[in-house]
């Protein structure tokens, strides 16, 4: 799916193809900077106020930039329209304002465009780079954003990022010690978000492994009747010249003369 998907981009947007080349690198190293920008004022919220400041414009210089690659990807697009129907993750980033309480489904929606922009080129490994991914970054702002929410709550038991990406990772592998738990509307609305997200995960990967084992094992199979209809016809080749040596042998025995008496 995803290499017929890419090969179809590729032909009908191949300008656009060309720039995505050329500018992954930069915007890959923008998007980390955008997530760094992101998770600091959370991971350390004591830092200087300046900081704070400094940080909210990266924010916006990163989002700035990513709108002027949207804008000119679709300047160039030969399909306009074609190229805003596969390329929502990039319209989800532009369209979204730099606010803060849309700060964590900017960052995943970045980060999705990153990713799948990056693994684009190699099909064959996009399905385990992408599940891989996806896993980490569901983890990694899940835990950010449960703790944005629940510090400063005086009932809150998640009041650091150790606390908050043990929560995470408890929740999303459908553990649930009960150990950590949020109690504002805010945490709980993430803790529903990496519910669902880590039941379809868990599922997803279920499946794609299954499919791969299925896969393998039909392999294994078409070799094995492969090698045993070689072996049959091997065998009935071998009996066709055993019966044609005797029928030569008996030819040869009929054309002989026979020996003289002594």
């Amino acid at each position: 799916m995803f290499t017929k998907n890419s090969t179809a981009r590729d032909e009908r947007l191949p300008r656009v193809s060309a720039w995505e080349r050329v500018s992954d690198l930069p915007l890959t190293i923008l998007a980390i900077v955008f997530l760094l920008a992101y998770a600091i004022p959370i991971i350390f919220p004591d830092i200087p106020r300046r900081w704070h400041t400094i940080l909210d414009y990266v924010d916006l210089a990163v989002w700035a930039l990513f709108t002027v690659d949207y804008v000119r990807r679709l300047v160039i697009a030969e399909e306009k329209w074609y190229f805003v129907r596969t390329h929502l993750l990039d319209l989800a980033v532009v369209v979204l304002p730099p606010l803060r309480p849309l700060r964590l489904v900017r960052s995943a929606a970045l980060l999705f465009s990153v990713v799948d922009r990056r693994t684009r080129a190699h099909p064959r490994r996009k399905m385990a780079i992408l599940v891989g991914t996806t896993a980490v970054i569901l983890l990694f702002l899940s835990a950010l954003a449960a703790l944005d929410a629940e510090r400063g709550n005086p009932d809150a038991q998640i009041q650091s990022f150790g606390d908050a990406l043990w929560w995470a990772i408890v929740t999303v592998s459908t553990v649930g010690y009960g150990d950590y738990f949020p109690v504002t509307v805010e945490g709980r609305l993430v803790a529903m978000t990496l519910m669902f997200g880590g039941v379809g995960l868990i599922g997803f990967i279920t499946a794609s492994v299954t499919s791969w084992v299925v896969e393998k094992l039909s392999k294994a199979d078409k070799v094995a009747d492969d090698t045993h209809d070689n072996v049959d016809l091997l065998l009935r080749e071998v009996r066709q010249l055993r019966d044609e040596v005797a029928e030569l042998r008996a030819e040869v025995g009929r054309r002989m003369p026979p020996a003289s008496p002594g």
